[in-house]
């Protein structure tokens, strides 16, 4: 099939690629000339594990090209992606302005019937309100159909070619039938899909993530509970994943989530619900009890260290707002550098994917490592942000030897608390008693 993706950031990329994968024609459209022509040398412009395999080949054998002209997407296609961003607006709702702009663009390059697909997140409600916006300038029929993307970053590639279901919200059989016979290929295992009228589509996206970040912010709340009881949050975590009825994925406790999904659509949702009259105590929880999850160890820093840290140096191993990416939007360690900065420390920041666009963020506000234990060299302390896999076995005698204090804030509970003890390390983490070794 003729296909075109407008929009070449983290979602339009990974779907246009995975397309031409399956044997699609597939022009990606990115109104970043820069960023266009690092594609077209086969160059991701941001870190997803495959993807520049997958890009070096479909671009070699002609199947994947990329432009920054809309009509060079939308000729002779048969269904064009919309995969623009949706940023959040300061009081929470998702800004729309860059997806009318880029769907008027798209029915107006249109030489026929086609079909124009929402793959960016949006709220509910949005297929309507852009269809009516597409129509006063389209000359030609169309349909717009609702394909919410379900990719977690490190994993995306294979998310997009072995997904768990392929949710397609339509309103005519025409661009049901079309849906279907694109996706086909990548549900030959049996996983469905599931084809729905456009509200209801864009509603499991937003009700998935709300669902999966309010099973980390109740985790964190119990961790919170278990740290004043003495009790252990893993072991809590264990005997209640264990629930067929519960399972243990996202029942993690630590330092929050971030990222460019979960923050955002948690905040739209609620939004969304204040717009139709509604409360939404339960979402505004989730985004409350993240927040604060972010300062959990604020108290112990400065019961350690004291109030003014001037003086004092203090290290991150993971900037990336979870591993197998360099995305730190939203992301727990880069709250806890500008808190600590704050307070005179000296930061130093190590991690192995995330340390560009962490500069793009911070600037010279931290200083950068080239490696973990680099980052430790005078450090009155290490503060574990990101479970990255190089972080859970380290050369801990090689960290004493750099580190001035033995003083371990763990977010992501990576290591054994009789461990800890054992090698003398000061050893706290989340929702667990703090290990203490020989004084």
């Amino acid at each position: 099939m003729r296909i075109g993706v407008i929009g070449a950031g983290y979602v339009g990329l990974v779907t246009g690629t995975c397309l031409a994968e399956m044997g699609n024609d597939v022009t990606v459209v990115d109104i970043d000339p820069q960023k266009v022509e690092t594609l077209r040398l086969g160059k991701s412009p941001h870190y997803e594990p495959g993807l520049d395999d997958l890009l070096e080949r479909n671009i070699r054998e002609g199947r994947l090209t990329f432009s920054s002209v809309t009509s060079d997407a939308v000729k002779d296609a048969q269904i064009v992606f919309l995969a623009v961003g949706t940023p959040q607006s300061e009081d929470g709702s998702a800004n729309l302005s860059y997806i009318e702009q880029a769907a008027r663009d798209v029915v107006a390059c249109a030489t026929g019937y086609l079909v124009v697909v929402i793959k960016s997140t949006v709220p509910v409600g949005t297929n309507a309100r852009l269809g009516a916006v597409m129509a006063e300038s389209a000359v030609h029929a169309f349909d717009l159909v609702s394909n919410p993307e379900f990719l977690k970053e490190g994993a995306a590639v294979d998310d997009f070619l072995r997904p768990d279901r392929v949710v397609v919200g339509v309103r005519s059989e025409q661009a049901a039938t079309l849906m279907q016979r694109l996706y086909d290929p990548f549900v030959r295992t049996g996983h469905p899909i599931m084809v729905m009228d456009p509200e209801s589509a864009e509603m499991v996206k937003y009700t998935s993530n709300a669902l999966l970040a309010s099973r980390i912010s109740f985790m964190n709340e119990m961790a919170a509970i278990c740290a004043r009881m003495g009790a252990d949050v893993d072991l809590v975590r264990k005997g209640v994943g264990s629930d067929r009825r519960i399972g243990s994925a996202f029942l993690f406790p630590g330092l929050g989530y971030g990222g460019s999904c979960f923050p955002k659509d948690v905040r739209a949702l609620a939004h969304v619900a204040g717009e139709l009259g509604l409360d939404a105590p339960i979402c505004r929880a989730i985004d409350e009890i993240n927040l604060l999850q972010r300062d959990v160890f604020e108290g112990a820093i400065q019961d350690e260290l004291g109030a003014d840290l001037s003086g004092k140096t203090v290290a991150i191993w993971g900037l990336a707002f979870k591993p197998r990416t360099d995305d730190v939007r939203e992301a727990p360690a880069l709250h806890i550098a500008r808190a600590l900065t704050a307070k005179g420390a000296t930061v130093v920041g190590f991690d192995p994917e995330a340390v560009k666009t962490t500069q793009k963020e911070l600037g010279d506000l931290i200083q950068y490592a080239a490696s973990r234990y680099q980052a430790l060299d005078g450090a009155e302390a290490l503060v574990v942000a990101t479970e990255w896999n190089e972080f859970r076995s380290p050369d801990f005698e090689e960290m004493a030897r750099r580190m001035k204090r033995k003083l371990i804030f763990d977010g992501r509970n990576l290591y054994d608390l009789e461990m800890m003890r054992e090698l003398g390390f000061t050893y706290y983490s989340v929702g667990r008693p703090v290990a203490r070794g020989p004084s």
